[in-house]
């Protein structure tokens, strides 16, 4: 079983301003490449930074990976802020085969 974390505090969330999009987008790219130091800073490894992505409604439930063993993930408020009603329940095996869809998926759709 996963346990899931908040975002931390100390790693603002962008303001979003709809007309401002692309602020926005640079914004949260910045958080989220924060957010990948912190977790590398705090435990090294696989997948740590990795980020999951699930989709609901029109958008994506998003989980940043801070530790495969035990697992720890931590959800990325970011857009609308989905979250995956069952997450907790997912296994070191089931995120890493998210991963590697997702990975597949990548190489498949590149641009």
């Amino acid at each position: 079983m996963a346990t899931i974390y908040y975002s931390p505090q100390e790693i603002p969330l962008p303001i979003m301003d709809w007309m401002d999009m692309d602020k926005y987008r640079k914004d949260s790219d910045i958080y989220l490449s924060e957010l990948n130091a912190f977790c590398l800073k705090r435990k090294k490894g696989k997948n740590i930074g990795e980020i999951i992505k699930f989709q609901i409604a029109d958008g994506y439930a998003e989980y940043m990976i801070a530790s495969m063993k035990p697992l720890e993930l931590i959800h990325i408020p970011l857009l609308d802020a989905y979250q995956l009603p069952y997450i907790q329940n997912l296994t070191t095996k089931d995120v890493q085969e998210k991963i590697d869809q997702q990975k597949k998926l990548e190489v498949l759709f590149k641009k």
